[in-house]
Formats: structure tokens, C-alpha cells, sequence
């Protein structure tokens, strides 16, 4: 299977909107998911009336035998958890269009947040020069996500890897373009700020 990742645009028939500018999750899920309503109500029903504080979306196309997908993600964060959606279409040859939208939800306590890194790729040179090309946001917890044996050395006994549970969000100036990098490094810095008193 050949999959890779493409901004999704126009040509993709999604709304052609950046989501940067808006300041609610409604209008910048509106703005540019293309099943905005399956993920507001999604969302909705985990935070109640709990207000969000920040937020970051996502979209990526797939390229597979099969033709073309659109996988969309959302983070947001009310002050104590991390609600994450995420949806992608996938075959249901029994449907009608022989797909379905399979959309998921879960919460993750801020408490259980172990690690909030942040990596960003800043211009040296010429015009660019100040300015965010990329940003690396990563957000680890205690749960154990993989687990592998670890050959023994000569006359030693085995031992295990595990690698934590992780989250991943990144944007670039290709992907997203400046004002998504910007929010980005904003919902960075408040799960940075959040996750010392949530525990």
C-alpha cells in the first residue's frame, strides 16, 4: 500500500479556509474539516460546558491503491484534559459509497502528562531571518504504549524497552503555513503551563 502525507486543499474538495484565525474551535472546525459536525458533537460531549482553552486541527490526505482519504484530527484543552479526535474514512464495501467514517474520541487527564516538549525551526538568514519555518510538539504520558525484549549481552541476562504513550503534532510553513505555526506553539506553551499544577 502506497500512503503518503499531502495538504489538503481545494483540489481535495475540503474547505479551502485557514483555521488559524479563528479563535473558536467551532468556526475553525467550520472553517476546515470536512465533517466539521461529526467532530464538534464528538468533542462537544466530552467537554460538556467546560470552556476550551486551546486548540490545534489537523488534516492529511491519503494516497492509497484504493484512491483518495482524508484522515483530520483535533486536540483541545479545557485546563485539566486533553480531548483528541480524530477521524479517516475507511471501506465498508456494505455502505453506501463503500466507505464509513470511522471517528474516535478519548480524554487524557493533564495529570497523567508526563513529559510537553517543544521543538521549533526558526530563519537565519536573509528575510526569513526571525522567522518560525516548523514547530515539534510532543506530549508524553506514563502509559506503556510499546513493550520489547532486549537481546542479553554475553553472560547477561535480557532486559525490556518500553516506549511511552506519545502524542505528536507538528506544522510547517508547507504544511499549514505561518499562522497554524503560531497557534501550535500557543497550545504548546499552555499544556506546558498546565501540566505542572494539573497534578
Amino acid at each position: 500500500m502506497t500512503r503518503s502525507r499531502v495538504e489538503a486543499g481545494p483540489s481535495a474538495g475540503l474547505p479551502a479556509g485557514d483555521w488559524s484565525p479563528y479563535a473558536r474551535l467551532e468556526d475553525a472546525a467550520r472553517a476546515y474539516f470536512l465533517h466539521p459536525d461529526v467532530a464538534l458533537a464528538a468533542i462537544g460531549g466530552m467537554l460538556g460546558r467546560r470552556r476550551v482553552r486551546g486548540f490545534t486541527l489537523e488534516r492529511v490526505v491519503d494516497l492509497t491503491e484504493a484512491g483518495a482519504s482524508v484522515w483530520q484530527e483535533a486536540a483541545v484543552c479545557d485546563g485539566r484534559r486533553l480531548v483528541l479526535w480524530h477521524s479517516e474514512e475507511v471501506e465498508d464495501r456494505a455502505a453506501p459509497g463503500g466507505t464509513v467514517l470511522d471517528s474516535s474520541v478519548q480524554v487524557l487527564p493533564l495529570s497523567e502528562v508526563r513529559h510537553v516538549g517543544m521543538r521549533t525551526l526558526v530563519g537565519r538568514e536573509g528575510p526569513a531571518a526571525g522567522i518560525r519555518r516548523g514547530v515539534y510538539v510532543v506530549v508524553t504520558t506514563g502509559a506503556v504504549q510499546e513493550l520489547s525484549a532486549v537481546p542479553p549481552d554475553e553472560g547477561g541476562s535480557g532486559t525490556a524497552r518500553f516506549r511511552p504513550e506519545a502524542f505528536r503534532f507538528s506544522k510547517s510553513l508547507d504544511d499549514g503555513g505561518p499562522g497554524q505555526i503560531d497557534r501550535l506553539v500557543a497550545f504548546g506553551e499552555l499544556l506546558g503551563r498546565l501540566v505542572p499544577t494539573a497534578r
